[in-house]
């Protein structure tokens, strides 16, 4: 299995654009083969101080994958394509880290 951590860092108040969007296209990366996870998270609150927060610009891509085979099909998707495009725009930084099970 693939882990995937994708830290997105939106331009000032664009996050909530590129949250749209995403969550628009996730049902084509749902019915991907190899899909087993795929889901934006933001910070939570009152979790007290131990916490360190990304902030209200940026949201985190947690991903599994079956294998790397199928998460570089995804990267290659033309609907991933086509959100890439409509957000590029709006995206201040990006950090994507690729794991395995230790």
């Amino acid at each position: 299995m693939i882990h995937v951590v994708a830290i997105i860092t939106a331009k000032p108040g664009m996050r909530e654009n590129i949250l749209k969007e995403f969550r628009l296209n996730m049902p084509n990366v749902h019915a991907e083969k190899g899909c087993i996870e795929y889901v934006p998270v933001v910070d939570a609150e009152g979790i007290g101080p131990f916490q360190t927060k990304f902030g209200p610009d940026t949201f985190v891509v947690v991903e599994k994958w079956e294998s790397a085979e199928t998460l570089a099909a995804h990267a290659a998707a033309p609907h991933m394509a086509a959100y890439g495009a409509k957000v590029r725009d709006w995206i201040g930084t990006r950090s994507v880290h690729v794991l395995r099970p230790a």
